[in-house]
């Protein structure tokens, strides 16, 4: 299992879908580098997760930052948040 990434590349796709999402780059970076979890997806790429309060209400999320491990500096292909930490968080 991987570790956290003190470097990555953020790719163009990335960047937009944050834009998107209104999830800034700090975030993305702190996620990474110190992720409260690590999830191994099904086609060889990997999820730093962890939950945060945002937004005006201060609402608990999951932020799923979802990186490709190959290149070098490993890449971040995109990044989402959902309400529905039940349904991504793992039970250790």
């Amino acid at each position: 299992m991987p570790g956290p990434l003190p470097d990555v590349t953020i790719t163009d796709h990335a960047r937009s879908e944050m834009d998107r999402r209104q999830i800034d780059e700090a975030t993305v970076r702190s996620i990474v580098a110190t992720p409260e979890q690590i999830v191994k997806t099904g086609r060889g790429r990997w999820i730093y997760q962890s939950r945060l309060r945002q937004g005006d209400a201060r609402k608990m999320y999951i932020v799923r930052v979802i990186v490709d491990l190959g290149p070098s500096p490993p890449e971040v292909v995109t990044a989402y948040r959902s309400s529905k930490i039940e349904k991504y968080w793992r039970q250790q």
